[in-house]
C-alpha cells in the first residue's frame, strides 16, 4: 500500500494576517471591550496570512448560516475537484481509474454530500464506492489515509483516493467573542488536499504505509469540536489541548513504534498536523523534538494557517516533493482531533 501522491487545492482569495485583523477589527470594534486582546491572540498564533473561500466584502452577505453552507457546498466542490485532479495528474492517472472515494471534512454538510457531486463533475466512473467521513476534525487527514489503506488491503489492484476539504472561514460565528472563537478567527484557513493511495498490486512508486493506529480518549468530548445551533458552528476549544498533547502522545507513539520494531530515533520524518503554536510546541516537549523536526509543519502554520484536516496532508505533500525523503527511510504522520483521540501512520519511503 503506498501513497502515490498528494494534490492540493487554495482558494484564490489570500489575505495577509494585518488585513484579516484588519477586517475583524472593524467588524468587532463596536462590541469587543478590548480590540488590543484581539490583536494579541491573532499575532500569538504565528499565522502570516490566510486562504479564504470567497472574497473578504463577500462574507457581510452571509447572513445566516444556509447562506454560509451554500457557499461551502459550491465552493467546495471547486477546490476539490481541482486536489482530486492536481493528485491524479502527480500520479500519472485518469480520473476513471479512481476506485473508492473518501472524503473528510467538517466545515459543512451537503446530501448529496461532496463526493456524490464530484461523481458528476469529474464524470467518474458509476460503480466508485464512496464513503463521507464528517466530525473527525483536524485527526481526519491522518484518519483518512489510514481508511484508504484498510481499503486497498482489501482490494490491493485497486486505487483510492482520500480528499479533505476544508472551509474554515465560513463557519466564523460574528456574535460570539468568546476566546476560543477569538482564536479560531486568527488561526484557521481554507484549502483542500486529495491523496492517491494504491493498493500493493498497482505498480506506482511513493511511500509505502507500513502501519496505522487510532488512539480515543475517554470522557474527553468537550476538548474540542462545535456547538452546532440555528447559527451554525460555534466552536469548542479547551485550552487543555497542549496538555493533552503532552501527556498522551508520547506514550502512544512509543507504543506505536515498539509494535513495529522502532524507537522515535527511528523516524527520520515527522509529519505533523500544525494545530497551533502551543499545540505544536507541546508534541515537541511529549516526542523530545526540536522545532527542526516539525519544521515543515510550523511552515505550512505561518504560511496557510490551521486548514484543519487537510494541513497534515499540505505537511505530507512537501514532504514528499520537495524534502526527497531517502529510501528506505521511515516517516510518521501524527494528528490529533475531536473524540478526543490521535491518529499514527508510519510510512516508509
Amino acid at each position: 500500500m503506498r501513497v502515490a501522491a498528494v494534490g492540493s487545492a487554495l482558494p484564490p482569495h489570500y489575505y495577509d494576517q494585518e488585513a484579516l485583523l484588519g477586517a475583524l477589527r472593524k467588524a468587532w470594534a463596536e462590541r469587543h471591550h478590548n480590540v488590543g486582546r484581539l490583536e494579541a491572540l491573532h499575532r500569538n498564533v504565528l499565522v502570516g496570512g490566510r486562504h479564504l473561500a470567497l472574497p473578504m466584502e463577500d462574507y457581510d452577505g452571509l447572513t445566516n448560516w444556509g447562506a454560509a453552507n451554500d457557499a461551502w457546498i459550491r465552493v467546495a466542490q471547486e477546490v476539490g475537484e481541482q486536489a482530486v485532479r492536481d493528485g491524479l495528474k502527480k500520479a500519472g492517472l485518469p480520473a476513471s481509474r479512481i476506485d473508492a472515494l473518501i472524503f473528510v471534512t467538517v466545515t459543512g454538510v451537503a446530501t448529496p454530500s461532496i463526493d456524490a457531486r464530484l461523481c458528476n463533475r469529474m464524470d467518474l466512473r458509476s460503480d466508485v464506492k464512496r464513503m463521507p467521513i464528517f466530525g473527525l476534525g483536524c485527526v481526519a487527514g491522518a484518519a483518512g489515509i489510514a481508511r484508504a489503506a484498510d481499503y486497498v488491503r482489501a482490494y490491493p489492484d485497486q486505487i483510492a483516493v482520500l480528499l479533505s476539504v476544508e472551509l474554515c472561514s465560513l463557519t466564523l460565528q460574528r456574535e460570539d467573542l468568546s476566546i476560543p472563537n477569538l482564536i479560531a478567527s486568527g488561526l484557521f484557513g481554507d484549502g483542500a488536499a486529495a491523496a492517491i493511495v494504491a493498493g500493493s498490486e498497482v505498480d506506482l512508486p511513493g511511500p509505502e504505509i507500513v502501519a496505522t493506529r487510532s488512539v480515543f480518549y475517554p470522557d474527553s468530548e468537550r476538548v474540542m469540536g462545535w456547538d452546532i445551533s440555528e447559527r451554525g458552528f460555534g466552536i469548542v476549544l479547551s485550552a487543555d489541548v497542549p496538555q493533552v498533547a503532552e501527556q498522551h502522545l508520547g506514550h502512544d507513539v512509543d507504543a506505536f513504534l515498539e509494535d513495529q520494531g522502532l524507537k522515535r530515533g527511528d523516524i527520520a520524518h515527522w509529519i505533523s498536523h500544525p494545530g497551533g503554536p502551543k499545540v505544536l510546541e507541546a508534541m515537541q516537549r511529549a516526542l523530545g523534538l526540536g522545532e527542526e523536526a516539525m519544521a515543515e509543519s510550523w511552515k505550512t502554520l505561518r504560511e496557510v494557517g490551521n486548514l484543519s484536516s487537510t494541513s497534515v496532508l499540505l505537511v505530507l505533500e512537501a514532504t514528499m516533493e520537495q524534502h526527497r525523503p531517502e529510501p528506505g527511510s521511515y516517516g510518521l504522520m501524527l494528528a490529533m482531533g475531536p473524540g478526543f483521540c490521535s491518529e499514527l501512520v508510519l510510512l516508509r519511503f
